[in-house]
């Protein structure tokens, strides 16, 4: 019988297995002393947190993906403090106005920056990045160019077409006021704010508010949040699932399409609003005259921008609307109050004006307490992509890292490349800012003796600093308007079914339920 010597250096079966065996243990090994160097002796070490969290970024994507990021993250703060480490390399803040300063504030010449987290972000589908994506000098750039539009002259400018809208909301809210028909107040107030800001954009409305239904595009954008929360989480585990999410799922032909389909819509309107000359002078207007005189956008960059407002510039609003009448219809004594404060400063829509919107302080109250209690913008840190997340376009709460010779936030040095963000529904939730922080009580913003140690500063809703929301001014005269006439023109019961709406999950933004309210017309107004 031939036998067969094996070839020099040939390995045997038993010695690939000792081999194999051998780099699993080293990288078992390895996983235990990042482990323990995450846990006891990183430079993170010192900031309080579980200590699983510090090892490991599951504990916090699996907080993300079951909907608890907001009341998770408050309650966190709540054992910990308001700084807490919520990763390997991250830090939550809920530190107030200072929390908000240094993380997202201006910073003095020559002193080190957080920027942004290139982890938590996406790139524009068109390549041209608008005012959020761009980097600094193209921010600058933009926002030069955009802030023209949203100025408080331009806005005052848009009175009229503020108050037109408002009063197609009134006129479809008639038509289903018989005091016992249940109307949907969330579909209400997007309705109206996409349409709003459509008007304000493109010179043309979504015709939502008329049919009182989402359109298809709408529909499209509301359902992509949870699963951009769900791919945000997986992308922002470590590198190489960010490059699949990146080069893979992103660039799936399902995902591209639908990218490509929302684009598309936004590309559409544009190109027709360049085209007309409207009938009222709208932002596109403003834009494009400054536009002139800058060097100005680029039309891909017209495209971007178009996207984000139409984005932006609604769904928070309405959310914050949404929210506050709930508060208050869940707290009639307040409801009672601001009815009354409306309704003896107009006796008549036509008497309505946003300069007299301004000077209602009980209507002010209101609507701070509902932003403070329903942030439209709820979490610390999302992802900002065009195309797998372009629900969350907003400059609120976007993550920075800190530079690499590190950063002083809150008073405390914090190591370069940290990821740091300042979570709103935490920070509003604490105590050490907010007496009977989860009740609703406007009387804290108009100097109430029982809330005089709140610290009212630290509402942030609309961020501060150079990135702070372009569009706050608008977003307050939206707000103002609306509720007024809704609560100028109507008596309103929450529906039974709606008592525990404020119980949410949080997917980047909150997962909204039907508001079902019944509706009885004001005789007087």
């Amino acid at each position: 019988m031939t036998t067969f010597d094996l070839p020099t250096g040939f390995l045997h079966t038993h010695d690939v297995w000792r081999i194999f065996l051998s780099f699993v243990s080293l990288y078992i090994a390895y996983v235990v002393a990042s482990a323990i160097y995450n846990a006891f002796f990183s430079p993170l070490s010192k900031f309080p947190g579980p200590k699983l969290w510090s090892i490991s970024k599951i504990p916090r994507t699996l907080v993300m993906v079951s909907g608890n990021e907001g009341q998770g993250y408050a309650n966190l703060h709540h054992k910990y403090g308001p700084i807490v480490r919520t990763g390997p390399r991250e830090l939550s803040f809920a530190g107030g106005a200072q929390a908000f300063k240094d993380v997202y504030g201006f910073r003095k010449h020559g002193r080190p920056t957080p920027h942004k987290d290139p982890m938590f972000y996406g790139a524009s589908l068109n390549k041209a990045p608008s005012v959020i994506l761009a980097d600094d000098a193209g921010h600058s750039r933009q926002r030069k160019i955009l802030s023209h539009a949203f100025s408080d002259k331009a806005l005052k400018e848009q009175e009229p077409l503020l108050k037109r809208w408002s009063q197609l909301l009134r006129t479809k809210l008639s038509e289903r006021a018989d005091g016992h028909s249940g109307t949907d107040m969330v579909k209400f107030y997007n309705c109206t704010t996409f349409d709003i800001m459509g008007d304000l954009t493109f010179s043309e409305g979504l015709d939502m508010l008329q049919g009182g239904e989402y359109n298809p595009w709408v529909k499209t954008i509301f359902a992509s949040i949870k699963n951009g929360t769900m791919f945000r989480s997986l992308r922002g585990q470590n590198a190489f699932l960010k490059y699949i999410m990146d080069n893979v799922v992103f660039k799936s032909k399902a995902v591209r399409k639908m990218a490509w389909e929302h684009n598309k819509y936004t590309v559409d309107r544009v190109d027709r609003r360049l085209e007309l000359e409207p009938e009222h002078e709208d932002l596109w207007a403003k834009i494009l005259t400054k536009d002139n005189e800058d060097g100005g956008l680029s039309l891909e960059e017209h495209y971007s921008n178009a996207s984000l407002f139409m984005i932006a510039g609604t769904e928070t609003t309405a959310t914050a609307l949404s929210g506050t009448t709930y508060y208050l219809l869940r707290n009639p004594d307040c409801m009672e109050k601001l009815t009354k404060e409306i309704r003896r400063a107009f006796s008549d829509f036509d008497d309505v004006t946003l300069e007299g919107l301004a000077r209602l302080k009980y209507t002010q109250a209101v609507l701070q307490e509902g932003l403070r209690m329903y942030p439209p913008v709820p979490i610390g840190q999302f992802c900002i992509s065009d195309t797998s997340c372009s629900t969350a376009n907003t400059e609120v709460a976007l993550p920075r890292v800190t530079p690499k010779e590190g950063a002083v936030i809150c008073d405390q040095h914090i190591p370069g490349d940290v990821s740091i963000g300042v979570n709103h529904f935490a920070t509003y939730r604490q105590p050490d800012h907010f007496k009977n922080a989860y009740e609703f009580h406007p009387e804290r913003w108009l100097g109430d003796p029982e809330y005089k140690d709140d610290d009212l500063d630290a509402l942030e809703p609309f961020s501060v600093g150079p990135r702070n929301c372009l569009g706050k001014n608008l977003a307050w005269h939206e707000m103002r308007m609306l509720l007024i006439t809704v609560l100028l023109h109507f008596d309103l019961k929450l529906s039974e079914e709606s008592k525990n709406w404020s119980n949410q999950k949080i997917y980047t933004l909150w997962e909204k339920v039907p508001l079902m309210c019944t509706f009885t017309p004001v005789a007087e107004a």
